[in-house]
């Protein structure tokens, strides 16, 4: 392998990990927020999501067969944060 596709899989691992970190960071927040903060327009707009769903997705071998899904991924503001406080922590430190 090429040092070039070598560095291509470390980064896709590497925004992987930085999506999904920063997603449940984000989930958590929303949960935070939800929680605590009073009934209005600004808990209205940090937790309103948008759902996308996947799947169900099978795979169907000869000696065995599994099915995965659906998939719900919920996007709100905070996942975005989420996000983006990953990706600052992660340049910060690695």
């Amino acid at each position: 392998m090429t040092p070039a596709s070598l560095m291509h899989r470390k980064n896709f691992k590497v925004y992987t990990v930085v999506l999904t970190g920063g997603l449940l960071v984000g989930s958590l927040m929303g949960e935070i927020v939800a929680r605590f903060l009073p009934a209005g327009v600004a808990r209205d707009f940090f937790t309103t999501s948008v759902a996308g769903r996947f799947g169900p997705i099978t795979l169907d071998l000869v000696a065995i067969g599994i099915t995965l899904g659906p998939l719900t991924l919920h996007l709100n503001v905070l996942s975005l944060v989420g996000i983006a406080l990953t990706a600052y922590l992660y340049r910060a430190f690695f």
